[in-house]
Formats: C-alpha cells, sequence, structure tokens
C-alpha cells in the first residue's frame, strides 16, 4: 500500500493541520517557515522509513512523521520543499516503490 499526494502552496489552515500531528521538535523546525510545497507519503513502517531516505537523498527536502491513529502498522512522512524539490523526492519514491 502506497498512497501519495503533493500539496502545492500549502495554506494556512493546512499546515496547522500538519503541525498538529507531528512531534514538537519537528514542528519547530518547520512552523515560522513557507514552504512551496508538501509531498505526502502514506505506507507502512517499513516502506516508510526506507523512503523517507530515499526522497531525501533525491530532492532538498526536510523530512517529517506525521503521525496518525495507527502508528504500529501504517503512518506517514511529509517532505517539506520547494516545488522542485518535493517532485524529485516523489519521484524517487515512486521509482523505488515500482521497482520493489
Amino acid at each position: 500500500m502506497l498512497n501519495i499526494r503533493i500539496i502545492r502552496a500549502p495554506r494556512p489552515g493546512t499546515m496547522s493541520m500538519l503541525f498538529r500531528r507531528m512531534t514538537r521538535e519537528s514542528r519547530k523546525e518547520v512552523e515560522n517557515r513557507k514552504f512551496d510545497a508538501i509531498g505526502l507519503i502514506q505506507t507502512d513502517l517499513p516502506n516508510l522509513f526506507y523512503l523517507a531516505d530515499i526522497g531525501q537523498k533525491a530532492g532538498a527536502v526536510q523530512a517529517f512523521e506525521i503521525t496518525g491513529n495507527c502508528p504500529q502498522h501504517i503512518n506517514t512522512v511529509a517532505f517539506f520543499g520547494d516545488t522542485a524539490a518535493v517532485n524529485a523526492a516523489i519521484a524517487a519514491v515512486r521509482n523505488a516503490y515500482d521497482g520493489k
């Protein structure tokens, strides 16, 4: 299972929703910055860690875990960055996942 979404020009309300699901430490790193795009990847935990690493190596993005209702099995990573970097990270994730 792999769900991928890209949010371009995220609005303050969307950012607020994401911040509520981030750890305090992660939130401090991004809450006073403006990002052009956010890439969201939802998958099982082994893939989440692997794909977070792939995405960070492919684009100049910051990756943060977004906690949900089922942190033992399925979770989300968010790539914050400019549009080109987020697109590069998501493309690399798609390639890595499709090639497994």
